[in-house]
């Protein structure tokens, strides 16, 4: 393979992992930009997605008196991956606005420290949920997608590169999601009202605006996305387990705040970018040591950009 290869296939590897990455710092940059929490049980909340999208694609075989999904005809099989999809998104949508209402809620004026200490007992709560649901194991998720190659098969075009289906399939998904939340968030009432929120509480609410119904839906967008963003992961890794949602939390955490926690744009440029940097470790370095480096990295960003590539220096609020 020669270089300009290799350097586009690193591009294209990171830029799907980093599309499932920024789903994942959305959720992370969207509560801290309403309520300034570092809500440290997302990462578990994806792994829920993750199990609820397993669950989906080997029940709905068995309705059909099969095992395995792929050996279903190809339009049942794409109406499993858009279920499991659905699926994931409504469960982690409705559990993080649960999660919000009985853990945080109550907590809103507390010191800083409680709500994180609460967070942490939550990613707990979550993690021991993963392992009555789906045991400790690392589990297969069934590969319902077709081995197809982009480049080769559909284009016809003579490289050694590989573009995959599931490559595809990831930034087709994660990318209009994306678009989605901004178009959201910057055109309709309440994205106004989610922004008016972020900015002042206090005189949002004396405007009219529901505080809590605005954080809930909140907690139920970021949640949405997480889920999709773990469904996309078991799609596409082919893996499911009860501690997957510590890497990728810590993975999207770290691209939110390289991006500018609280910022939406640099949360999309954030996932990208560590999804491109954990590609160029795994094939330059080596992958166990992928973690180290992503870390080391956002050692770098709090040292000389604490507020990230897109974030703005602010005062502590009263």
């Amino acid at each position: 393979m020669q270089i300009q290869e290799e350097v586009l296939q690193v591009l294209l590897i990171g830029i799907a992992n980093g599309a499932i990455i920024a789903l994942i710092a959305l959720g992370y940059t969207l509560v801290y930009g309403i309520i300034e929490l570092i809500n440290f049980a997302h990462g578990e909340v994806f792994m829920i997605g993750t199990m609820a999208a397993l669950t989906i694609v080997t029940w709905v075989p068995s309705l059909f008196g099969v095992k395995q999904a792929f050996t279903l005809p190809g339009p049942i099989v794409a109406l499993i991956v858009l279920g499991s999809l659905v699926a994931a998104m409504v469960t982690c949508a409705l559990l993080n606005v649960v999660v919000e209402r009985v853990a945080y809620r109550r907590l809103r004026a507390a010191p800083k420290l409680a709500p994180l200490i609460s967070a942490i007992g939550v990613s707990f709560v979550l993690v021991n949920v993963g392992l009555l649901w789906k045991g400790p194991s690392q589990l297969n998720f069934p590969d319902l997608l077709p081995q197809v190659d982009i480049f080769r098969d559909w284009l016809g075009i003579n490289t050694l590169v590989l573009f995959t289906f599931k490559d595809l399939l990831a930034i087709v998904i994660a990318v209009p999601l994306m678009l989605g939340l901004h178009l959201f968030v910057q055109h309709t009432r309440l994205g106004k009202a989610m922004r008016a929120t972020a900015q002042d509480r206090d005189a949002a609410s004396m405007m009219g605006i529901d505080i809590n119904l605005t954080i809930a839906l909140t907690f139920l967008l970021g949640g949405a996305l997480a889920g999709a963003a773990g469904a996309i992961n078991g799609l596409y890794n082919n893996s499911a387990w009860a501690f997957q949602g510590f890497r990728g939390g810590l993975y999207a955490f770290t691209a939110a705040v390289m991006g500018g926690i609280g910022n939406l744009r640099g949360a999309y440029i954030g996932g990208m970018a560590i999804g491109i940097v954990a590609a160029i470790s795994d094939r330059v370095i080596d992958a166990r040591w992928t973690q180290v480096v992503v870390f080391g990295l956002l050692i770098l960003v709090l040292i000389f950009k604490p507020t990230g590539i897109l974030g703005e220096e602010t005062t502590e609020r009263a």
